[in-house]
């Protein structure tokens, strides 16, 4: 059985909530040896985030934080801070999103931490960057609103909307974990550490894509469209006899094979429907002459219709039905670490030639303190695999 591509990488994770942890989470799950510093008594602020429970915990830590080990250290106690540098200079990585200068005052800032491990990959997450805006407290909604996502979420004329999940700390956890990949590979060609930043309202302005670039081409801001796209019709939520149904239709060949499918062919040579262009200027016309036919049958009867005519066509699901439609494709979704733990969403990833590792359930608070701090105290005493087994403290 080969290993996983990050297996003997260790990471010191310093950090809490969401995007530090999710970042660390798929570390983790790609092989890398991820020890978890939680505050002495009450650890990661998402440990007390419920409901929902599991019969272990909080869901919402155990959904960024498997495979990983839990020690416990209050960085104002002088034995526990020499632990927590030891633990720096052993590590390959470290990943933080501390208030700015907040681990100054321990010795495990950058500059610190670079004399104990020249080689170390030190990686800080936070809201604004270490700018002008480092004193800026980086909450996903906030960033929502402050970078623009808010203001074309929603439907026109009707108050801004965020996103259903918290996507800017996943979206920012993403590109740490992607800088940390990138920063490993410089590394084992240079011998060379680095400091790797990253900022929600950065990666949030990176990931608008088309929408910032419009923007920046037109000078004028996208408004809010629902589920329209500003670019391409019909891309879009149409309404059938009992629901909504998603179309997307890419090209002027897609869109012929619609009109074909719903009885519309002259649609197809209309010249207000002839291309997207057209289209997209003739929008409302478009919707009511597809709307007239789709009215006559479900959204369940046109979605087996469109798809086999090769239109990407779906009704709106909910989380439910988004994981058994991964299953039925099998895509094998869910992961199920055991120890009383939820089950999971599995890692997006996977590679050929290499076995998936086991899963393991997020840990108690400070569970592997006692294995971790024998490991950092005798430098020839390997540490023991991760195991799934609850251990004492």
């Amino acid at each position: 059985m080969e290993t996983l591509p990050l297996e003997g990488v260790v990471v010191a994770d310093f950090s809490r909530v969401l995007a530090g942890p999710y970042a660390t989470m798929l570390l983790a799950d790609l092989g890398a040896t991820v020890i978890k510093v939680e505050r002495a008594g009450s650890g990661d602020d998402t440990r007390s985030w419920g409901p929902p429970w599991t019969e272990t915990g909080s869901a919402y830590f155990e959904s960024v934080n498997r495979n990983k080990r839990s020690i416990a250290l209050d960085l104002t106690d002088e034995q526990d801070r020499k632990a927590a540098r030891e633990l720096v200079a052993r590590a390959d990585v470290l990943v933080e999103n501390f208030k700015s200068g907040a681990l100054a005052k321990h010795g495990l800032d950058y500059a610190s931490a670079r004399e104990l491990n020249p080689g170390l990959i030190y990686t800080s997450i936070s809201g604004f960057g270490s700018k002008e805006g480092a004193d800026l407290p980086g909450y996903d909604f906030v960033v929502q609103a402050l970078g623009g996502l808010m203001s074309i979420t929603g439907e026109p004329g009707r108050q801004p909307m965020k996103v259903g999940v918290a996507v800017v700390d996943v979206l920012t956890g993403k590109d740490a974990a992607m800088g940390v990949l990138t920063a490993l590979r410089h590394r084992d060609r240079t011998g060379r550490g680095q400091h790797i930043e990253v900022n929600l309202l950065s990666s949030l302005l990176g990931s608008l894509a088309n929408q910032t670039s419009s923007l920046l081409t037109t000078g004028i801001s996208p408004q809010r469209m629902g589920n329209r796209h500003p670019s391409i019709a019909p891309y879009e939520t149409l309404r059938c006899e009992d629901a909504f149904l998603a179309v997307a239709v890419g090209n002027d060949a897609q869109f012929r094979a619609l009109c074909e499918a719903l009885g519309l062919l002259a649609m197809a040579d209309d010249e207000r429907f002839s291309s997207n262009a057209q289209r997209v200027a003739n929008r409302e016309e478009l919707v009511r002459q597809l709307e007239n036919v789709l009215g006559a049958r479900t959204a369940a009867d046109w979605q087996q219709r469109l798809t086999a005519a090769g239109i990407a066509c779906g009704q709106v699901n909910d989380l439910s039905g988004a994981v058994h439609l991964a299953e039925s494709l099998g895509l094998d979704p869910i992961v199920d670490p055991g120890g009383g733990s939820a089950v999971q969403v599995r890692n997006p990833i996977g590679f050929s030639g290499h076995d998936s590792a086991e899963v393991v359930a997020p840990p108690q608070l400070g569970e592997h303190t006692k294995e971790v701090l024998g490991w950092l105290e005798d430098s020839e005493q390997p540490l023991p695999p991760i195991s799934s087994r609850r251990s004492s403290t």
